[in-house]
């Protein structure tokens, strides 16, 4: 796998970088978003959301663990993981299904629930640059 770090000067660039990944999805993609609170973990799957063509409001399915978006080339399964206690909830959750099915997965927080994210996923961390606004992606394609 590659690694990659790439520079994110601001919001703009976190939408044009997510739109760019979005065009190299397919059925069974996996993204997996690390990074501290504040990140930008939500932004970027809004821009890959906007680049798959979903149509819907992106939010943090912070409560619902999981929320699903139908509009879009692919469909959108967004995970948000912070609150699951045990991986088993994952089990009970049916993530397989979601994981490899017919759409993309992107799990915010997924060093949770890193034992069950399959090794063809994208994974991204996301760092604070130096400056307000800067975020450092590294990449493992």
């Amino acid at each position: 796998m590659e690694q990659k770090k790439i520079f994110i000067k601001n919001e703009k660039d976190s939408m044009e970088f997510g739109k760019f990944l979005s065009r190299k999805l397919t059925a069974g993609s996996v993204i997996a978003l690390t990074g501290d609170l504040g990140t930008g973990k939500t932004t970027l799957t809004k821009a890959v959301a906007e680049g798959l063509g979903i149509k819907e409001t992106i939010t943090s399915p912070t409560f619902n663990i999981v929320k699903q978006y139908d509009s879009g080339r692919l469909p959108l399964y967004h995970f948000d993981v912070y609150r699951i206690g045990d991986i088993e909830e994952m089990y009970e959750l049916g993530y397989e299904e979601y994981f490899f099915g017919r759409g993309v997965c992107i799990i915010e927080w997924a060093e949770l629930i890193e034992d069950i994210i399959p090794d063809n996923a994208v994974k991204i961390q996301i760092l604070y640059g130096k400056k307000e606004g800067e975020r450092i992606y590294i990449c493992t394609f």
